[in-house]
């Protein structure tokens, strides 16, 4: 390595770890607070992959083409919004882990729950990257049952 780079387990290494996981649980913070939220963090260009086989599973490549085709329509789906409770957070390099349940109330009047698992590669602050794992099943029914 060159000097100057960073070597895994540096003293800097863990300080950029410890400032994006606060980042990240801020930003859940706020969320469960209904003041704001990770999606806030999102730069333009970020990418969100969907894992599994739902009607929005595939790569966003774009802040906007991810709020559009997906934040935007599942909230007009909810007669609350979804709050999260955060289980664990965890941090290595630039990718913060974010193990959490969240529960709203559908417009049908019918609870929803679903348990996720967020992998999020921040860059200075800003999410860059997330990869997106949750019971597909659970949120296809919430998807297909109510039209926004």
């Amino acid at each position: 390595m060159k000097d100057g780079q960073n070597t895994p387990g540096t003293p800097r290494d863990r300080q950029i770890e410890e400032a994006n996981k606060a980042t990240i649980a801020h930003a859940f913070e706020e969320w469960a607070a209904g003041t704001g939220g990770p999606f806030g963090l999102l730069a333009d260009d970020a990418s969100w992959t969907i894992v599994g086989n739902s009607p929005v599973s595939r790569t966003y490549e774009s802040r906007q083409e991810f709020m559009d085709g997906v934040i935007h329509p599942f909230n007009a789906r909810m007669a609350s919004p979804l709050v999260p409770a955060v289980r664990s957070l965890y941090a290595e390099n630039d990718w913060v882990i974010a193990l959490f349940d969240a529960s709203g109330t559908a417009r049908d009047g019918k609870p929803y729950r679903n348990t996720y698992s967020w992998y999020l590669r921040l860059q200075d602050g800003r999410i860059v990257e997330a990869i997106a794992f949750f019971d597909t099943i659970a949120f296809t029914d919430l998807w297909n049952r109510i039209t926004p």
